[in-house]
């Protein structure tokens, strides 16, 4: 198990795997700004108010309308997103491959896993 264990470390500290934000799911854009003056009103994050969402903070995203998640999302943050999906898939999540969006390099910046964990919907972008 310790070498499991010990694997997986270098393989998430290699692909540079981290917590960009956590998105959470509004009942429309009142609803947003309702969560988004919470959290400024409770903890003195300054809002970002975007097209489709509003940012709390840096790791806060309040979602205008229900995005994938039943609760919502959770951003992973990685250097490369195609070998990061490997390393996902590897463990038994799949991507939405309909999902994904690429640099004009070609290589992958974004894509949906295909399982959630608590609710929340999970993806993967190019940090």
């Amino acid at each position: 198990m310790a070498d499991l264990m010990s694997k997986d470390f270098d393989a998430v500290k290699e692909l540079g795997l981290c917590v960009l934000h956590v998105g959470i799911n509004a009942n429309g854009e009142e609803d947003a700004l309702r969560i988004a003056d919470e959290f400024q009103t409770l903890m003195g994050f300054i809002p970002r108010v975007g097209n489709s969402s509003i940012f709390a903070s840096d790791l806060i995203e309040i979602m205008k309308k229900d995005g994938p998640g039943e609760k919502g999302h959770i951003a992973i943050g990685a250097h490369d997103v195609a070998k990061a999906a490997d390393f996902f898939e590897k463990r038994g999540m799949g991507v939405k491959k309909d999902t994904a969006t690429f640099n004009e390099d070609g290589t992958m910046k974004f894509v949906y896993l295909d399982k959630m964990i608590a609710g929340f919907a999970i993806h993967l972008k190019q940090y």
